[in-house]
């Protein structure tokens, strides 16, 4: 099936949280907008606001949000926090938020931690296990996995994974802007464009009321307003009722 799962599986899960997802990426909007709020100019805005369209934010939200962010608009100072922690079974677990409440946000992440067992750790003790890469996942339907792959390594990606109905594109995150915008080019449908921490080891709970608890944990943190990604290196599908 792949980490990231299928792609009908994605798209229902993005469905189900779209109303938090507009919060999380307005902040990144307004966090990006802060380095020029002109995507022409601003790569990780133009990648933030090319995200937001496509689980189809209005653009008042979005003008709004790039406003914030240069100042035009008064709003909230976010905070970049990343936490490092074990879930059940110890898989590894990071998540990334972008707060205007610190202790707010760490009270929070602590707390759903312990409650789905798991033991939030100090920075550093599980990211050790992970790459940071750009993940561009692009719908394989109809396309041809060489032409593909010609694109996305001439524009400097490093590897392809070739999955059940998807290719997941693998690249430095240097050069990520430039790879997501060549795919963009093509005219492959990008079903989900992010820069992650890919698991470099992964781990499994031993037996199926873990990992339930584990999904759930995860489900708790992405549906906390502050959290913009959770990454986890648990190899056991995490698509389950």
């Amino acid at each position: 099936m792949g980490r990231h799962g299928t792609i009908a599986g994605r798209k229902a899960a993005q469905d189900s949280k779209r109303a938090a997802m507009f919060t999380k990426y307005a902040r990144a909007i307004t966090v990006a907008a802060k380095a020029g709020g002109d995507p022409d100019y601003n790569a990780t805005l133009r990648v933030a606001i090319d995200k937001a369209k496509a689980i189809s934010m209005p653009n008042d939200n979005i003008k709004r949000a790039i406003k914030k962010g240069t100042g035009e608009l008064e709003g909230e100072t976010y905070e970049e926090l990343t936490f490092e922690g074990y879930g059940v079974g110890g898989v590894a677990v990071i998540v990334e938020t972008l707060t205007d409440n610190r202790n707010r946000t760490t009270a929070a992440v602590r707390s759903t931690f312990s409650k789905y067992g798991g033991n939030l750790g100090a920075p550093g003790c599980v990211s050790y296990m992970f790459s940071r890469k750009g993940v561009i996942i692009v719908d394989a339907e109809g396309l041809d996995e060489d032409t593909v792959m010609e694109v996305a390594l001439e524009a400097g990606a490093d590897d392809m994974i070739v999955n059940e109905d998807s290719f997941e594109i693998l690249t430095e995150p240097d050069v990520y802007t430039d790879v997501h915008e060549a795919i963009q080019n093509a005219g492959y449908e990008i079903v989900e464009s992010e820069i992650e921490y890919v698991p470099s080891m992964e781990s499994a709970p031993k037996d199926d009321h873990d990992l339930k608890q584990l999904v759930k944990m995860i489900d708790i943190l992405e549906e906390n307003d502050d959290v913009q990604k959770v990454h986890h290196n648990c190899s056991a599908d995490m698509d389950i009722e």
